[in-house]
């Protein structure tokens, strides 16, 4: 299936590892442009262009920043503005995970969390959209929540997870605000996924977190960014406002 992303211009944050990178991936493979947004590491990001460059032959760029700075955040889409004219895709995937139990969680990193988490979020449309209606374009937005958003966890992230259920009620706020304006506002909200991240705290208790899951297995992140890629397509011209779960089963009611 054609989705109609040639000549499209993407901006994914925290797009050099993990999750980020499979989305960065999907989309040059569709043809997309891609602006891989990082906080450090600037070599593994630049790994990733090239890669993407040599694998699929579209233009790619790197572009540091951290999204929970409001002024790096116009920076950065200056700079892709700069080098590709305009932003037609935002997917938002930065994400600060930290663990302590509520009891123990400091002020500091409370509020670290909403602000990366949720407020870099918030950051990141405001830019996109307000560019966008200037510009009388339309876009597509999709936000990464988590399957935590629904279920918490017991395992010290109720910061990450409260940050996770922000973005869920923001997209949809945001998605009827800009309905109108031909701007799409998504979210995908992942369940249990191998990443460098998490693979450590998840093959320590393996059978306990399978036996969550009806699908009896963890999730691959390719398998998250071809919804998320979807998502990003005009193939998905008829939603706004939607967290897609892609959860294996965890969620179902």
């Amino acid at each position: 299936m054609d989705l109609h992303l040639k000549g499209k211009t993407a901006l994914v944050t925290g797009g050099s590892q993990g999750l980020g990178a499979a989305v960065c991936r999907a989309l040059a493979a569709e043809g997309a442009r891609v602006a891989v947004n990082y906080r450090r590491n600037a070599h593994i990001a630049e790994e990733l262009v090239a890669e993407i460059t040599a694998a699929c032959g579209v233009e790619a760029m790197t572009v540091e920043g951290s999204v929970a700075d409001k002024n790096q955040v116009a920076r950065m889409f200056d700079e892709v503005e700069e080098r590709f004219s305009t932003v037609d895709i935002l997917v938002n995937n930065a994400a600060a995970c930290p663990s302590s139990y509520v009891k123990d969680t400091s002020e500091e990193d409370w509020e670290q969390t909403l602000r990366t988490n949720l407020s870099g979020t918030f950051f990141t449309c405001q830019e996109m959209v307000r560019r966008l209606l200037h510009l009388e374009k339309s876009g597509r937005i999709v936000n990464v929540s988590s399957a935590a958003a629904y279920l918490g966890s017991s395992s010290g992230r109720a910061h990450y997870d409260a940050s996770k259920g922000g973005i869920i009620s923001f997209t949809v706020s945001l998605a009827r605000e800009v309905a109108q304006a031909g701007i799409a506002v998504n979210a995908v909200a992942p369940g249990l996924m191998i990443t460098k991240m998490t693979a450590e705290r998840f093959e320590a208790n393996r059978d306990k977190y399978l036996g969550t899951i009806p699908l009896r297995r963890f999730g691959e992140i390719e398998e998250v960014a071809d919804v998320i890629v979807f998502l990003a397509s005009d193939r998905a011209s008829y939603m706004t406002g939607t967290t897609v779960n892609v959860s294996g089963g965890l969620l179902m009611g």
